[in-house]
């Protein structure tokens, strides 16, 4: 089974970033990795790379068709200690792009096929040195740009993530034992656990799953960065706030009303953490047409973003006009965590800046629940200030718990509609058991949930396609 998903042949690619740079790696694997790339490479310190130690850098020349390509390095990880279980070599030449392109040409001429994206590591997978989980957080390691993503995908790939999993599925094969073996005696005076005990231990996976299940939301959030829609009416600040924010002109800013007329979103690193910011369109009544269809973007945005930066113009809080375009969205805002900020305070006095607060915070409590009424932030989008403050409330906000290393996080979506699957199924079995129905009537879902946890880590996967829908979003060369 596993011989044919792999494939007899040798692949290569450039494992490095693509484009120009100091160095370049190409890594070459299968069976005949060693002998092709004989075939380009002299050196002086081995005669041919059969004899090469494993995990030794040769300096050599690499020719093809009689013609010098470069100078560098060739290292050798024989099978199985190398990262796909194959014989493995890697070249390290120049990063000229004219360099790696014919290096890659000599070796395809030689026998090399051109590996698809994450092929090497699903070989990896494949000849069981990582299984299913950790291969993909080997992507997710890469593709992070936080250190709050940099963490979640280490955790991942380290194994503890998979060790739970791991045991997740022997515990619920034990359960099924259990059931079945009631079912195998059950006209004999034998008893191997009493449906309370079955209880007790389909409570205590399910409560596992759950907390796995849960933890999605942070960990796709950390993953994919937390939306936060800047919303408000008209000529409140919102792209000036965003520009503040990113330290760059990336929104059009005018005293014109309705000047952005779709989302605008551009992402931040705040203390580890990513925030993908979006500048939604003034929320006013208008006839225009392609501005209310961005104003109709602009509520869509709100209803899924994780937190919302309400904008009130300070210059503005006694118009009522102004008062009927705040209350308009004040119910979307009902049981979503979100922020007011009083904009535009470098505008009055200080004292007259209380008065604007203590007739917002009245408004605002009028229309919501008091233990929703948020607390609000003076600041300046223009000048900047109470930017400091804003973004230490983004964290707090969000009561995003501080994420050890330790820490086991659902980030993947496939996982989590895994685990959903398993929660619905062992929530059916346990509704059986509390209503009497007989085991057998029951195992089949219990199975069901054994084969979704199972899949999170590949012990249940059989089909190719999985793999390749897997597999195939990795960059070349991993």
């Amino acid at each position: 089974m596993i011989s044919s998903l792999i494939g007899s042949d040798t692949i290569c690619a450039v494992a490095t970033a693509p484009g120009m740079g100091g160095i370049a790696i190409i890594r070459v694997s299968g069976s005949e990795a060693v002998g092709i790339v004989d075939q380009i490479f002299s050196c002086r310190e081995v005669r041919t790379l059969e004899r090469a130690k494993d995990r030794v850098a040769y300096f050599g020349r690499f020719t093809h068709e009689g013609k010098t390509i470069d100078e560098g390095l060739v290292t050798c990880f024989r099978a199985p200690r190398s990262y796909t279980g194959e014989d493995v070599v890697e070249i390290s030449c120049h990063g000229s792009v004219f360099i790696q392109q014919a290096l890659l040409e000599a070796l395809t001429d030689q026998g090399c096929r051109m590996a698809a994206p994450g092929e090497f590591t699903r070989r990896a997978y494949l000849h069981g040195k990582m299984d299913l989980s950790r291969a993909e957080a080997v992507a997710d390691l890469i593709a992070s740009e936080s250190e709050a993503q940099h963490r979640m995908a280490l955790t991942q790939m380290r194994g503890g993530y998979s060790a739970e999993f791991a045991q997740l599925r022997e515990r619920l094969l034990q359960l099924t034992s259990l059931m079945e073996l009631e079912l195998d005696f059950s006209e004999e005076d034998v008893t191997f656990a009493d449906r309370t005990q079955l209880l007790e231990l389909l409570d205590e996976l399910t409560e596992k799953i759950e907390r796995l299940t849960e933890s999605f939301r942070l960990g796709n959030a950390i993953k994919r960065g937390i939306p936060v829609a800047i919303a408000g009416a008209t000529n409140v600040g919102k792209s000036t706030l965003l520009n503040a924010l990113l330290g760059e002109e990336r929104a059009i800013v005018s005293d014109i009303h309705g000047t952005t007329r779709d989302t605008i979103e551009d992402v931040l690193n705040i203390d580890g953490v990513l925030f993908r910011f979006i500048d939604t369109a003034g929320l006013r009544s208008t006839d225009d047409t392609i501005e209310a269809l961005g104003i109709d973007r602009s509520y869509d945005k709100i209803d899924k973003a994780s937190l919302v930066l309400l904008l009130v113009d300070a210059l503005r809080i006694a118009d009522e006009a102004y008062h009927s375009a705040l209350l308009q969205l004040l119910p979307r805002l009902e049981h979503k965590p979100f922020l007011v900020l009083l904009n535009k305070v470098d505008a009055i006095d200080p004292q007259t800046t209380q008065a604007v607060l203590t007739d917002l915070s009245s408004l605002l409590t009028e229309y919501l629940p008091s233990d929703e009424a948020p607390s609000i932030l003076p600041i300046s989008a223009q000048r900047g200030d109470g930017l400091d403050e804003l973004r230490a409330a983004l964290i707090t906000a969000l009561a995003l718990p501080e994420l050890k290393s330790t820490d086991l996080v659902v980030s993947n979506a496939r996982h989590h509609e895994l685990l959903t699957t398993a929660l619905h199924s062992l929530r059916t079995v346990r509704t059986g058991l509390t209503d009497g129905l007989p085991t057998d009537l029951l195992t089949p879902d219990l199975r069901g949930a054994i084969t979704a946890i199972g899949e999170v880590t590949g012990a249940d996967i059989t089909s190719d396609s999985v793999l390749h829908n897997i597999f195939a979003h990795f960059c070349i060369g991993k």
